[in-house]
């Protein structure tokens, strides 16, 4: 291939990438966060919760037993933020909090059967959004989609994507 051949090549790949295009990718990724996160807000609302609620409850059913620490470097919160939102979470019987018999000074964490119901309800319209998306977009789109998401994500994170799950030890 010739060198003009590659520089073709490499500016009609390049195409994809114009401000359109990315500004195109921003305002989806705004809408689809607001849509994927609609339904679950209502559900949180009733029981007088939101988004931080709704992280915690998941990646601790994700990570059962999961030390306060590990949640913390999770979710890349201040440990001020997690008090606020666990300890409404544990007061509430949605998370149960408990003493590690290994390491005394470590609190580690399980949800209750009421933080099981609700963890349900709320990945479960979740879930039920994004296999709609993923049977009308076809099988090459989600792999894409995965692509590109993990490629969005910082390259700590990511590495915890590339091996299969769990995906948040």
């Amino acid at each position: 291939m010739s060198q003009s051949d590659q520089e073709s090549l490499a500016n009609d790949q390049d195409d994809y990438l114009s401000n359109e295009e990315l500004r195109q990718a921003l305002e989806l990724l705004f809408f689809a966060y607001r849509d994927f996160t609609g339904e679950p807000d209502v559900i949180l609302a009733n029981d007088g919760f939101g988004r931080a609620h709704h992280r915690v409850i998941y990646f601790v059913k994700c990570n059962p037993g999961i030390t306060v620490n590990r949640l913390l470097g999770i979710l890349k919160i201040t440990k001020q933020s997690l008090s606020r939102v666990l300890g409404q979470l544990v007061r509430e019987d949605f998370i149960l909090q408990q003493t590690d018999p290994g390491d005394r000074r470590r609190r580690t964490l399980v949800l209750t059967d009421k933080g099981n119901a609700l963890e349900s309800r709320l990945t479960g319209c979740q879930s039920a959004r994004i296999g709609r998306a993923y049977k009308a977009a076809g099988v090459d789109a989600v792999r894409g989609f995965k692509a590109v998401l993990t490629q969005i994500i910082n390259a700590d994170d990511r590495a915890r994507f590339t091996g299969g799950g769990p995906h948040t030890d």
